[in-house]
């Protein structure tokens, strides 16, 4: 199997990992069980993969994990948007 296949049929299966948990939030509009710091981490982690990504010109790596920080940049802006004050 050509490994940039292999790398983009991973990095979708784990891009969309948290989509899921964004359309519930959306939905119900209730982010009371979401942690803001894990969000947070994840989005750093990730940024730092798409850097890598950058660095070793690794397309899969780029495109999955700018999906991923996407979707959870969303999911932060709705915690704050939908969070009890």
């Amino acid at each position: 199997m050509n490994e940039n296949i292999l790398g983009l049929v991973a990095g979708a299966i784990t891009s969309v990992a948290m989509l899921p948990q964004l359309i519930k939030v959306l939905k119900e509009k209730n982010v009371e069980d979401l942690s803001w710091l894990m969000i947070t981490s994840l989005i750093g982690g990730l940024s730092l993969w798409v850097w890598y990504g950058f660095i070793k010109e690794e397309l899969p790596i780029i495109l999955s994990n700018a999906f991923a920080v996407l979707v959870n940049v969303c999911l932060l802006i709705s915690y704050f948007v939908y969070r009890k004050k």
